[in-house]
């Protein structure tokens, strides 16, 4: 005895779908466990952008992530990809007004179990040096905007150095800085 499906149409698998309790969204796990849960469109054009550290841990515990979303970075403990990062304890977390992370890079020449430093770009331009672990570090660099007044693009510590790190910004200008010099008063020729 066989048995016959009507209509030969395609099963079709929802992935969303609206009751008057509300709207109900399949969501992947990075989705769901966002820390603030907020719309992806909450602000226009700002990429995600990640970074890696592995800091010396003797009980392999060092490896830490930095990620921005919006206006928000935040710095957790990596597991790798077969474990989530648990969210609720974020290492460190920063929520800034009028301006945006754009990019960041940890100095792999400087860091210790201690602490490491962290480059965060913005969308004004200014470039901020701290240490999300010790939380002592904090210095600026452009920050009356003299230098270049577009949004950071990219920055890196220079290979093997360990107080020297190039910024580029939307301008298509790129400059090198060095960690203990404080920024001039007057823009670059």
């Amino acid at each position: 005895m066989a048995v016959q499906c009507d209509g030969g149409g395609k099963d079709e698998l929802k992935t969303q779908f609206m009751t008057r309790e509300g709207v109900y969204k399949l969501m992947t796990l990075s989705e769901y466990s966002r820390p603030n849960r907020v719309g992806f469109n909450t602000q226009a054009n700002t990429p995600v952008k990640v970074s890696f550290v592995t800091m010396p841990d003797p009980s392999g515990n060092g490896d830490r992530i930095c990620f921005n979303v919006g206006r928000e970075l935040y710095v957790y403990m990596y597991k790798g990809v077969k474990k989530a990062a648990d969210l609720t304890k974020p290492v460190d977390k920063r929520v800034y007004k009028g301006t945006y992370p754009t990019c960041h890079d940890f100095n792999q020449c400087t860091v210790t179990n201690e602490g490491v430093s962290l480059l965060v770009g913005f969308s004004a331009g200014q470039i901020q040096l701290i240490d999300p672990i010790k939380k002592e570090l904090s210095k600026l660099y452009n920050e009356e905007r003299l230098i270049d007044k577009t949004k950071v693009t990219c920055l890196k510590w220079v290979p093997g150095s360990q107080n020297l790190f190039l910024v580029s910004h939307s301008s298509g200008q790129m400059y090198v800085y060095k960690e203990d010099l404080p920024c001039g008063n007057t823009p670059p020729h």
